[in-house]
């Protein structure tokens, strides 16, 4: 009897790489936004899809679909922030949707990858124990 081989760690290059050929074009740009927003932040797989992490947890998701792609979480302090940016977008249970077949608004995405960045930060430095 033969051991399976261990399964490989998934990662963000595996994740564009199973996506359909314009799909992938449209998600590399989203995760250029979201790396030039949150340099600092650790590229990762959550929940099987791309997510970038800071010390304090979870910054944002972004996920391809068959016809649009999605960035999760979409907080209630981030909605209202942006309230007029995503005006026509498709915002619902901390989800925001952007069709794939308009130009990715890669400012927009990168407001939200910041705006995102704050509050993670934020929230780790109010569980942070005072000296």
């Amino acid at each position: 009897m033969t051991a399976t081989p261990p399964k490989a760690t998934p990662t963000v290059e595996t994740y564009l790489a199973a996506q359909p050929p314009a799909s992938r074009a449209v998600l590399e740009r989203v995760r250029a936004a979201i790396r030039k927003a949150v340099p600092k932040a650790e590229e990762c797989i959550s929940y099987q899809i791309p997510a970038y992490r800071l010390p304090g947890g979870i910054v944002i998701h972004f996920a391809g679909w068959k016809a649009h792609f999605s960035l999760y979480p979409a907080s209630a302090l981030l909605v209202e922030t942006l309230g007029e940016e995503l005006a026509g977008r498709v915002v619902s249970k901390g989800t925001i949707r952007f069709p794939l077949d308009e130009r990715v608004p890669v400012g927009l995405i990168g407001r939200i990858a910041k705006l995102r960045a704050r509050e993670v930060e934020a929230k780790a430095g109010a569980r942070r124990p005072r000296r």
